[in-house]
């Protein structure tokens, strides 16, 4: 959710600290203290930050626990949240950085992880290397770790899990003759086959999806470790196997009406509230919407999503979407601020105990799925403990080579399925669009 610029003071106090939190004050790898830029500041554990973040509910409210939990034990501590959308977060760093002058940017931004990539590799400057902040590393899913790092040094700490799941209405599976496991780690093409029966046996589908989106497409090559650049970053389309085969099962799927196009956002969650969708096969963050349809509960449960055939890499499990936090170089207290993130959203389980039922964000902290909290039956999804099994879905997504073009790419990429579709030989949609995405590379 994306809302008019509004700042916020965050001045709430709270209780004791986690024990997770033992070496609050001190960088672990580093040997430094971490907790503000002065002797006198360091005692008193005072002063602010300033942060930059969108959505009220979800991002700005975890922020604002954070601040409650860090001035537990640093009740000097103060946090202002000023809301941006992320374009305006990318836009304003944009500005700032060509103009060489950093100091209208916060301390702390939020920013997606697919657009992350593109702004630290055309401005390295504006950020603050975090590799010795003192968070575990091994802690968060390598994959996530991976969207902020560049030459094995780390610039973001994870936050928001995009970790991809399937989520199926198991009433209409029921009708149709399935049940959840009957689509727990299959391949696309069993999907397919399952799909068209549900179609054709209850009207409903167990996919739906944007026809000017792409987020099917991504997640399916994305799950084999592959993308639609080489590791030089060029784009990488044509004489590529795995995104031939991602292709070619997705216009399949279309053509066989196994997954219904529909033309905008707003469309494709009313599908779901409305009851045409039987399935949804995306980021978790679905669960938002769906725990608001209140005649839907205890009818749906999760599981992995469908593997690609035939492609040796292949997994059952996939991310879309996420963002991380970033310090930038305009930072009034990096050792303040590194302090803050480590002690809250790098490595506190009891942070996002916290988090989980106030926002619904889910952690990428991979010990927080061990929790009490995390195990706990959800009554929407009849019973299953959905929360705990995102995060260990999490731990088993593939690594590949990021792009600063992933939209780009996207855009030609689903385009050139639409092509397909409508009568195009694969061949030839493929070479135009590797032929688009050069073209935007080279802008």
């Amino acid at each position: 959710m994306q809302k008019t610029t509004e700042a916020m003071q965050i001045t709430q106090t709270g209780g004791d600290a986690s024990g997770d939190d033992a070496n609050a004050g001190t960088d672990a790898e580093s040997g430094t203290d971490a907790e503000g830029g002065s002797e006198e500041g360091d005692a008193a554990g005072g002063g602010k930050l300033t942060v930059w973040a969108w959505d009220q509910t979800f991002n700005i409210k975890a922020m604002e626990l954070a601040a409650e939990q860090y001035k537990k034990d640093h009740p000097d501590f103060e946090l202002e949240v000023i809301e941006q959308s992320s374009d305006d977060c990318q836009t304003k760093l944009t500005t700032c950085a060509n103009a060489g002058d950093y100091s209208t940017m916060p301390d702390i931004v939020l920013m997606q992880d697919n657009s992350y990539q593109k702004f630290l590799k055309s401005y390295p400057d504006a950020f603050t290397d975090l590799t010795d902040i003192g968070i575990k590393w091994e802690d968060f899913a390598a994959l996530k770790q991976s969207y902020s790092m560049v030459d094995d040094k780390h610039f973001g700490v994870p936050y928001d899990n995009g970790v991809c799941a399937a989520f199926y209405r198991t009433d209409i599976l029921k009708e149709a003759g399935y049940k959840i496991e009957d689509l727990t780690d299959i391949t696309w093409s069993k999907f397919t086959e399952i799909a068209v029966d549900v179609h054709e046996k209850t009207g409903k589908y167990l996919l739906t999806s944007e026809s000017t989106g792409g987020d099917i497409i991504m997640l399916m090559i994305q799950s084999c470790g592959a993308n639609f650049v080489d590791e030089e970053g060029k784009a990488y389309i044509t004489g590529n196997e795995v995104a031939a085969k991602c292709v070619e099962l997705y216009a399949d799927m279309i053509k066989k009406d196994a997954v219904k196009l529909v033309n905008n956002w707003d469309e494709y969650v009313k599908t779901v509230t409305d009851g045409e969708a039987a399935g949804i096969i995306n980021g978790n963050w679905m669960n938002g919407t769906l725990v608001g349809i209140e005649d839907q509960k205890g009818l749906w449960q999760i599981t992995t999503i469908p593997k690609v055939d035939d492609v040796e890499t292949a997994t059952n499990y996939a991310n879309n979407g996420g963002s991380s936090w970033y310090i930038t170089s305009n930072c009034q207290d990096v050792n303040l601020a590194k302090d803050f993130l480590l002690n809250t959203f790098g490595s506190s389980t009891e942070f996002y105990d916290t988090i989980l039922p106030a926002t619904s964000g889910i952690a990428c902290y991979l010990p927080a799925g061990e929790s009490q909290v995390y195990n706990e039956p959800v009554e929407f999804y009849g019973g299953q403990p959905i929360y705990s099994t995102l995060v260990e879905y999490s731990s088993h997504i593939p690594e590949f080579t990021k792009t600063p073009y992933h939209y780009e790419a996207r855009e030609a990429v689903n385009t050139a399925i639409m092509q397909i579709v409508n009568g195009t030989a694969q061949e030839d949609a493929l070479k135009e669009a590797q032929e688009t995405l050069e073209f935007k590379m080279s802008e």
